[in-house]
């Protein structure tokens, strides 16, 4: 046990973004450290940072500089000293970190499916053709025209409840939310149907909550390491190099998802042109250890596969 526990007179600071959920995974968080050590959660001090991507809601994340936007404060202040660990979706979470931070820490993680959310219909073949859906995901966007063509998809910013309001004001009939989310705020009484990953496989590492520290907070690192969870750093081991390794970003419509089946790894991957005109997609089977490499080399077929031009669209050629 670290000698040097926080109290409730020094207490250890939690950033996170303020978002219901955001404040929900940073509450486990807490929770689960306050448990590990046998400390009153006054011990910890939950520190609210709002990101330039909660700012500015009116336009496509891509246009104002992808997954970056909602870490980049957060991280300044890790740096800084004014707090001590952050929290975050793992989903926003680009591939590199800042010179100085480490993200090593995962806790348990929650269902990866996407939800298909609507007050009247039940699944995407239960909607007309010329329904309108929102989303903000070029990733369920590229999903969705592959699926449905004949529906129109019109940008859907914002958190959760700011969604769940935009699909009451009738901006659009349905759209799509994490079940991690869902589930981590208790939020059954919203409409909401699993989507299976055969049918839309999820992003890369959604559902799961990790916390960055500073690299040489060596004490930090021996309190986290209580409360990790081996089993979720394997699978976003695998993932997170599947997505490096394509260059991921709010940019880039990629799903990906690792599940462990006994001594095995397995890793689905899927790139998409962002119209849904084509999708290219990979499964493979490994061990766990190797579920790192498999992920850059699955990337490297599927770039190969995808052959010049796919991605132009990235570049603007």
């Amino acid at each position: 046990m670290p000698n040097d526990l926080p109290t409730p007179n020094r207490p250890l600071k939690i950033g996170t973004r303020g978002s219901p959920l955001a404040l929900a995974q940073a509450h486990e968080t807490r929770s689960r450290l306050a448990h590990a050590f046998t400390l009153p959660f006054e011990a910890f001090q939950i520190v609210v940072i709002k990101t330039t991507g909660d700012r500015i809601i009116d336009r496509p994340l891509k246009e104002i500089g992808g997954k970056g936007l909602f870490t980049r404060e957060i991280e300044d202040a890790l740096l800084d000293g004014g707090i001590d660990i952050a929290v975050h979706s793992m989903k926003d979470m680009p591939t590199l970190q800042p010179d100085g931070l480490l993200l090593d820490t995962y806790l348990p993680r929650e269902d990866v499916r996407d939800a298909f959310i609507s007050p009247r219909a039940k699944s995407l073949a239960d909607l007309a053709p010329g329904t309108v859906v929102g989303t903000s995901s070029l990733r369920r966007r590229a999903q969705l025209k592959l699926r449905r063509p004949d529906l129109e998809v019109v940008e859907f910013r914002g958190n959760l409840q700011t969604r769940l309001m935009k699909l009451d004001q009738g901006v659009a009939e349905a759209t799509f939310l994490a079940m991690a989310g869902l589930n981590r705020l208790a939020m059954d009484e919203v409409p909401q149907t699993p989507i299976e990953v055969t049918d839309m496989l999820p992003a890369v590492a959604q559902g799961a909550i990790g916390i960055e520290r500073r690299a040489d907070d060596m004490a930090m690192a021996e309190m986290l390491s209580a409360i990790h969870d081996v089993p979720t750093g394997q699978r976003l081991a695998a993932e997170r190099a599947f997505l490096a390794a394509l260059d991921g970003s709010c940019e880039t419509p990629i799903a990906g998802l690792a599940e462990l089946e006994g001594g095995s790894l397995r890793l689905r991957g899927e790139v998409l042109r962002p119209d849904g005109s084509e999708s290219i997609t990979d499964d493979v089977t490994c061990a766990i250890e190797d579920g790192a490499l498999v992920g850059q080399r699955m990337a490297e077929k599927l770039l190969a596969e995808a052959g010049a031009g796919f991605f132009d669209w990235r570049t603007g050629n």
